[in-house]
């Protein structure tokens, strides 16, 4: 028996699957876990363990840039060590999206409050303001924390963030982010969401901390804008209290049927030639 399938072998033994979308739902085929390795996988991660996560999905993936750690701030003084504040450290302001991408990007911590955003959207989505009513006449809906429960937010690349994250979110192309669902068992993918309209730094956020659930997110024309993300790219949060499971799934899977790393498209020898290319070869003697 072959120690790895095709993905062709897979499928013909019923390992193929389904994705629906009508409610962000999607839906996989994969192994089961049972309940004692999910209890234990859920128990949270110390901070080494976490950074580990950002490496080997860096690695699994071929990430182009670094999974975030997210974490929101209850206090100034909760700012981690080395963390820059882009008003008082340097002197002007971000945007979220900004802030995600010096993280993801550069390897920068960032601790954004209220001052430091030059963005609406984002002070607003995560309680630092209050929001006007008004702004329902031009924006789309999206849910916010309690106003007043946090002063802050900070970001810094998983791999070598020096606090635990709330979430965690993985910029990647569809095919990446493919491989990253694919590892999940079945009785995890209704927890799977997912919103594809502005604003992302709400959603990719603010959503899974209230909800507890995995969020696939469509990046806002500010994270293209602003922020420089490129055009295929999509976002998924994590929960960080979710992490533990999931890269439990991912290394097991690691060389599994739908491996990113080792999930190739199929070259046909032999293929079907115009007369022509038939023509010259037998006049080369050749088949």
């Amino acid at each position: 028996m072959k120690e790895k399938l095709s993905r062709r072998e897979a499928i013909s033994l019923g390992l193929g699957t389904a994705m629906a979308g009508a409610a962000g739902k999607l839906v996989a085929a994969t192994d089961t876990e049972s309940s004692s390795d999910r209890q234990e996988g859920n128990q949270m991660a110390d901070l080494s363990e976490f950074n580990k996560y950002g490496e080997d999905l860096e690695r699994q993936l071929m990430l182009r840039t670094s999974p975030i750690a997210v974490k929101m701030l209850e206090k100034e003084a909760d700012i981690p060590e080395g963390a820059v504040r882009p008003k008082k450290d340097r002197g002007y302001h971000l945007a979220q999206c900004q802030a995600f991408a010096m993280s993801r990007r550069e390897g920068t911590t960032v601790a954004m409050l209220k001052e430091d955003h030059w963005c609406p959207t984002a002070p607003m989505a995560y309680g630092m303001v209050d929001r006007p009513e008004s702004i329902e006449k031009w924006t789309h809906p999206y849910d916010c924390f309690e106003q007043g429960k946090y002063v802050g937010i900070v970001t810094a690349p998983l791999k070598n963030a020096n606090f635990p994250p709330d979430v965690v979110i993985v910029y990647s192309n569809p095919a990446q982010l493919r491989g990253l669902l694919l590892t999940m068992p079945v009785a995890d993918v209704p927890s799977v969401s997912g919103h594809f309209f502005p604003p992302s730094c709400g959603w990719s956020v603010v959503a899974p901390m209230k909800t507890k659930q995995f969020y696939v997110v469509v990046p806002d024309p500010g994270e293209y804008q602003r922020a420089l993300t490129e055009e295929g790219d999509m976002m998924f949060s994590i929960p960080g209290e979710k992490m533990p499971a999931m890269m439990a799934n991912v290394r097991k899977n690691e060389h599994g049927p739908f491996s990113y790393r080792d999930h190739h498209m199929f070259m046909q020898p032999d293929f079907e030639r115009p007369d022509f290319y038939k023509d010259l070869f037998k006049s080369w003697g050749l088949d």
